[in-house]
């Protein structure tokens, strides 16, 4: 695996990519981000060695190098899903490569659907905590102890510094900032009422199919973490509409821009470290 890894790096490396600071993960629906960066280098993910191919029709699959406010970015303009059919290491190959070249943060987006009734679809929130329904993780097997120990510590999988200031950015743009758990669920279909009800009562927010592969992966890493969910649908189990794809990615459209103003100033607040 290690091999791989540096495999991947070493290619980048010769294709430009020069010590970035922060990587980011961009979600269904929300590529918005990449309009705000200085771009430098684009390369499409089946270009870089051991990266697959991304198939879902919504996502670009191709890795942006970049600024933002001067700050050096590693931008994943779509990510890898279990549903897919992919390994949960090959889902958190990308944050290992982003580990050796030198990032120190990881910021993480994605589409999900509201368990909590009091919030709206469309709305944002902060995952503070998370809940693994997969049927694995990405450090099951032999340990990479480059990359991190063998019982790596989850206790603040998600930074409370980070929270705290994307919080604080919040509350200066007057845009509605939820903060939940997330709950992962393998997919590609969306949820029965009764799942819709374990899931709640289990203690998730909001549930989506991405994210904690890479959370888990980043931690073992030892990287910083923030990731916030684009609120896409209510799963109101009582009362549950059928939901099409194109409506989430509608709805996931009308977030992002709250969600690239965010990750925007936090990026900049790095850059005047």
């Amino acid at each position: 695996m290690i091999e791989g890894i540096r495999s991947a790096a070493d290619f980048l490396i010769d294709k430009g990519v020069d010590e970035p600071k922060i990587g980011v993960i961009l979600g269904t629906g929300l590529g918005n981000l990449v309009t705000r960066v200085d771009v430098e280098i684009e390369v499409p993910y089946t270009d870089i060695p051991g990266f697959p191919e991304a198939t879902v029709e919504f996502h670009k699959g191709k890795l942006v190098y970049g600024t933002i406010g001067g700050e050096r970015v590693l931008v994943m303009q779509g990510r890898y899903h279990f549903y897919e059919g992919y390994t949960m290491q090959q889902i958190a190959f990308p944050v290992q490569v982003m580990n050796m070249l030198g990032i120190h943060t990881v910021l993480i987006s994605n589409a999900a659907g509201c368990l909590n009734l009091e919030w709206k679809k469309g709305e944002l929130m902060l995952i503070c905590d998370h809940i693994n329904t997969f049927s694995g993780n990405p450090l099951i097997g032999p340990n990479d102890n480059m990359s991190g120990k063998r019982f790596p510590d989850m206790s603040e999988a998600y930074s409370i510094d980070l929270r705290k200031r994307i919080k604080a950015i919040a509350i200066e743009k007057r845009i509605c900032l939820r903060e939940g758990i997330y709950v992962a669920a393998q997919g590609p279909m969306l949820e029965t009422p009764s799942e819709y009800r374990y899931l709640k009562r289990i203690g998730g927010d909001a549930v989506g199919m991405s994210t904690i592969p890479e959370v888990i992966a980043a931690n073992h890493c030892g990287l910083n973490v923030l990731a916030v969910s684009v609120l896409t649908d209510e799963c109101d189990p009582d009362d549950l509409q059928q939901v099409d794809i194109q409506e989430i990615i509608q709805i996931a459209g009308k977030g992002e821009k709250k969600l690239t103003g965010l990750f925007v100033e936090l990026i900049e607040d790095f850059s005047d470290e």
